[in-house]
């Protein structure tokens, strides 16, 4: 399944919702047509019906709004550090989407780790990729390539090493593909808490940008999870290894709910409750 698990890992997941502004210039709009009526024309020309009114939109005429990611780092003595970071981070209100995916990619980039993603390959990643050209941004660190791909680190590869789209991995094809909170909740681990991706672009229009840093947070942790049992599937941990690589996680969520990121009392709730606790 893996050839090699790297001492730097990052899993990650990216939101975003429909950008008037290239919507604007996609359709050819005035300046003068409010945001909104430029996004209700962007669904119907993506196809909204009666049943689907926000039909998934190509990704780049999105904005990114929010990513969220668990890293992991391992030292040569095998000490383990967990972190949970995301841009925003909660309570930072809005930030730029240059800077989101000039931070997250050049920090990849710069650390050589191992990203891990849920559909990343044909989602995520792409709309870094193009958000970040048309942001502005710059993240040479990221698209640096080896002259051969056993060489170094190539994120650009669609089977490297260093990006593991778990969807791929485990996944299959047409309906047998589950989605990351089927996946998730089989394996006791959370899905989603309440709110879904569908519900991200009304959570933008209202100003609620704090829910969906939330709502990114518990998909990078469960992203987190179903790797952490992926790993351990392929052999890369013993069993031992695995439940002290479960409880450095649970350790940092009961942390981080001291220090005041009371949201993630849900996820360790439901995930003690998943688990028959």
């Amino acid at each position: 399944m893996y050839k090699f698990i790297a001492d730097n890992v990052i899993a990650f997941d990216a939101e975003w919702v429909p950008d008037p502004d290239s919507g604007r210039r996609i359709y050819d709009l005035p300046a003068s047509i409010p945001d909104a009526e430029v996004i209700e024309r962007m669904w119907v020309e993506g196809g909204a019906t009666p049943e689907d009114p926000r039909p998934y939109l190509k990704t780049v005429m999105c904005r990114i709004v929010s990513l969220a990611a668990v890293i992991r780092k391992k030292s040569r003595n095998g000490e383990l550090r967990l972190k949970l970071h995301s841009l925003p981070g909660t309570g930072e209100g809005v930030m730029s989407e240059k800077e989101i995916v000039s931070r997250f990619l050049e920090g990849i980039g710069k650390s050589k780790s191992q990203i891990v993603g849920f559909n990343s390959i044909n989602s995520d990643l792409p709309i870094l990729l193009q958000r970040g050209l048309a942001s502005g941004a710059c993240a040479p660190a990221f698209c640096e390539r080896p002259p051969k791909p056993w060489e170094g680190v190539d994120y650009f590869t669609r089977y490297s090493d260093f990006n593991i789209d778990l969807k791929d991995v485990v996944g299959g094809y047409g309906k047998a593909t589950p989605s990351l909170h089927e996946l998730a909740t089989v394996l006791r681990i959370p899905g989603k808490l309440g709110t879904s991706g569908g519900d991200v672009a009304e959570l933008w229009e209202n100003g609620e940008i704090e829910t969906i840093v939330e709502y990114n947070q518990y998909d990078a942790l469960t992203t987190y999870l179903v790797w952490l049992r992926t790993v351990f599937f392929s052999g890369h941990l013993t069993e031992e290894e695995f439940q002290e690589e479960e409880r450095a996680l649970e350790n940092l969520l009961s942390d981080l709910v001291v220090k005041g990121e009371g949201h993630l009392v849900a996820y360790l709730e439901k995930w003690r409750e998943l688990r028959g606790e």
